[in-house]
């Protein structure tokens, strides 16, 4: 194969050959389709840049939908949107303070989601 041909696909080996002890191994933890399903949608929210964005502004501070607008630039609908979505996925929380909903991370884990993915494409 060319040069260009091997970029295309992932390296395999040259012969098949399944490592027995290695599969059953990681067989006995493995978690079940539907937890694996419930982590790749998990995951899927941080697919989206807008999503990503609010969720490191909440990292910083405590937000108001108007402030998370004005910080990105974008309508407050736009931002509501978004936010239910992080809502329904339990990554944010809000609370009332006299006629403002102020927004923050669900938790800790958010936080340290966030900070490890942006070690990590820094390397």
């Amino acid at each position: 194969m060319g040069r260009k041909e091997d970029e295309k696909i992932a390296p395999c080996c040259e012969f098949m050959h399944v490592h027995e002890h290695m599969v059953e191994k990681v067989m006995e933890v493995m978690p079940a389709g539907e937890e694996l399903q419930n982590l790749a949608e998990f995951f899927r929210v941080f697919g989206d840049s807008t999503r990503i964005r609010i969720l490191y502004a909440l990292s910083q501070s405590e937000l108001c939908v108007c402030d998370i607008a004005s910080l990105l630039g974008m309508g407050q609908s736009a931002i509501s949107h978004q936010l239910r979505i992080l809502k329904q996925m339990r990554l944010v929380k809000f609370r009332r303070e006299g006629k403002s909903v102020l927004y923050s991370l669900a938790d800790s884990h958010i936080e340290t989601i966030l900070a490890q993915g942006m070690e990590h494409i820094g390397e």
